[in-house]
């Protein structure tokens, strides 16, 4: 669910704090320069051993202006909290649900709300928390409320939909439990959509893959971490800047000038980011100069997407075919989310400001550990209290009395 982006801040050291080094360009600093990885790369490439895709998808749904419109990352969302309303309003009418129908709207609210907060906190808490601290003059003005700063975290939205149930149960009496189970499916299919949103914006993308990878895919995105990652890299650009209209001479000037200028680095960023915007609506010359210079990678977030999202769906629905007691549906949720985001995340590369971590493993995998265990003592105690078994797409058994009578007899 997280989104991130490319850091502007620039590169981190250049050996001794001098500028950092540019490969040395073969045949002068002319346009038609080039380093020797750019045509070995492309070599490559003509042999026709690089078969992998060139990302160029755009991630606007419908773009009002060149940085205004509506994204499929954000109708992803908007088509998980319909799903879930749906859901709701149709156990409603089959009462098999303790949700009325009428109150389905209201639920979705507080998920919505939920998600959001819970995403975005858990984001900077579980991923960067120097944004607490960070403050600016422009609006958001703090950087908790920049979500352009990394997004959102599939965890903290998990803890923030559990808070919001916690709030729905006591205002209007629902059991606890049960609400969130009814979240686990529908915001299961919130998670596909998620993530091919993910890879429609291609980020959060993945480990680097054989070039002859059936599926493999090349993210222009990449290039927007090389500066402070791989700096050598950018100067083999000069091929795809001169098929944007751009100026060789003046993009080797910014790359001289890098460590020490503002300007310099404003309009290296903006360079790249042109660059990515120009393949994304359909410049073939920058994107044939681009594909020699990136890595395949593995589409993780397709995968995620069917693991992380339907996948789960399917299961999940498969186990509430039967009444099942309050809470037992978001175990099973939180267990098999769990092992299936340890298992999708070694086709994921980490944060690129975090790294692999302990054992070797990303700070998701770790954040799944966690939520393993808690799912387990979840799902036993729910399996272990005295409650009656409820809701099932197939048994029908009634949540108005069953619920009732356990409310009555102290469960949660």
């Amino acid at each position: 669910m997280r989104r991130s982006g490319g850091s502007s801040n620039g590169p981190r050291a250049f050996g001794n704090g001098g500028a950092p080094a540019i490969p040395e360009p073969i045949g002068g600093a002319g346009p038609g320069s080039r380093t020797i990885e750019a045509m070995r790369a492309a070599d490559l490439y003509t042999l026709g051993m690089d078969t992998a895709y060139l990302h160029a998808l755009d991630p606007f749904m419908v773009r009002f202006s060149d940085s205004f419109g509506i994204r499929w990352y954000g109708m992803s969302y908007a088509v998980g909290f319909l799903v879930t309303y749906l859901i709701v309003r149709w156990m409603g009418k089959r009462q098999i649900t303790q949700v009325p129908v009428h109150r389905a709207g209201d639920f979705i609210f507080a998920l919505a709300m939920g998600t959001f907060l819970g995403g975005r906190l858990g984001y900077v808490l579980f991923y960067r928390p120097d944004l607490l601290l960070h403050f600016s003059s422009e609006a958001p003005f703090w950087g908790v409320l920049a979500i352009n700063q990394g997004g959102m975290a599939s965890h903290g939205a998990i803890l923030g939909i559990i808070a919001a149930c916690l709030i729905f149960s006591r205002l209007f009496k629902i059991n606890f439990l049960h609400l969130v189970d009814l979240t686990a499916i529908g915001g299961s299919v919130g998670v596909f959509f998620g993530r091919i949103a993910n890879f429609i914006n291609g980020e959060l993308v993945g480990r680097p893959c054989p070039a002859d990878f059936p599926l493999a895919v090349k993210f222009p995105q990449d290039i927007l971490l090389w500066p402070g990652q791989d700096f050598s890299k950018l100067q083999p650009l000069a091929d795809t800047v001169q098929a944007m209209g751009g100026s060789v001479a003046e993009w080797n000037r910014n790359l001289q000038s890098f460590a020490y200028s503002d300007a310099a680095r404003a309009s290296v960023f903006d360079t790249l980011g042109r660059i990515i915007v120009g393949i994304q609506q359909g410049n073939q010359a920058a994107a044939d100069a681009l594909r020699p210079l990136l890595t395949a990678r593995y589409p993780s977030q397709l995968f995620e997407a069917l693991l992380e999202g339907l996948l789960i769906v399917v299961l999940l629905t498969l186990i509430w075919r039967r009444a099942r007691k309050p809470g037992v549906i978001a175990g099973c949720y939180f267990i098999i989310y769990a092992l299936v985001r340890i298992y999708g995340e070694q086709f994921r590369m980490p944060d690129a400001h975090l790294g692999f971590q302990w054992l070797g493993l990303t700070r998701g995998q770790i954040l799944s550990v966690a939520l393993l265990g808690f799912g387990l003592c979840w799902l036993i105690y729910c399996l272990r209290r005295k409650a009656p078994a409820v809701g099932g797409w197939k048994d029908r058994v009634d949540p108005i009395r069953a619920l009732g009578d356990a409310s009555a007899s102290g469960g949660a």
